[in-house]
């Protein structure tokens, strides 16, 4: 990885739902800070670490940013064209494949998916990419939408794009990739409308939420380290161990 990458923003949604316009409103804000939040639980910032965003993490990389290094770089899919970006970006994108991002093996201590998963053409081969690039004790912390949130179903927001996941759904895909599960979150309890009364009191919805309707989250967030041994075939294990050995007669 170069100097010039600490924080790598990659963007996978098609442009008719672009989510620059989506966290440029009061909603967006609100959803904005609410997932920075509970991100910030689950990967709090650590000095020197690099960072990579996949999908369109932007509003949630700002605390990782290092003032020592360059911020954000942008990538976005080469079958999906280019697209405007926030001004904090300018100058920071690139286009890659989901199946080919333009990193060194090990880069990253963590690697974030955002507005990413849901969006893929093959969301394996976007997670064996993630785990190519991510270093053996990095974290990849992945938020998708949830399956039973009314999030999915809000069309109007990046949320409601693509193909949301359940809780066993997401488990079961980081697994066939390799990935272990670590710790699993969720957020967005609120309702996906833009009244300013029920905005203003996202708080409160997202603390009566998680105690009265867990299952109703509008994500969830999913932490996974590399599982480094799962490749390894039992069978070839097993094997090794009954393997003989001729031994020289006394």
């Amino acid at each position: 990885m170069t100097d010039a990458a600490h924080a790598i923003d990659i963007f996978m949604i098609p442009s008719r739902h672009h989510p620059t316009a989506f966290y440029a409103t009061s909603q967006g804000a609100v959803v904005a800070r609410l997932l920075r939040e509970r991100l910030l639980r689950v990967c709090p910032p650590r000095p020197g670490f690099a960072v990579l965003g996949i999908g369109y993490p932007f509003p949630y990389l700002l605390p990782y940013l290092n003032d020592s290094r360059p911020g954000c770089l942008a990538v976005t899919l080469a079958q999906n064209g280019s697209h405007p970006w926030p001004t904090d970006a300018a100058g920071r994108s690139t286009v890659a494949e989901e199946d080919s991002l333009p990193f060194a093996d090990l880069s990253f201590d963590r690697v974030l998916i955002v507005h990413g998963l849901e969006a893929a053409e093959n969301a394996r081969r976007l997670l064996r990419e993630a785990w190519r690039v991510l270093r053996d004790d990095g974290r990849l912390i992945v938020v998708v939408p949830n399956r039973r949130g009314l999030w999915a179903l809000a069309d109007s927001t990046p949320f409601g794009q693509g193909q949301p996941y359940s809780p066993g759904q997401i488990s079961r895909l980081l697994t066939e990739a390799l990935f272990r599960i670590e710790r699993r979150d969720t957020a967005l309890f609120l309702p996906p409308t833009q009244w300013r009364l029920v905005l203003r009191g996202a708080p409160a919805w997202e603390r009566s939420g998680r105690l009265l309707m867990p299952h109703l989250a509008g994500v969830t967030i999913t932490e996974a380290g590399k599982d480094c041994y799962a490749a390894i075939p039992v069978t070839n294990l097993a094997r090794a161990r009954r393997r003989q050995v001729l031994v020289p007669g006394i």
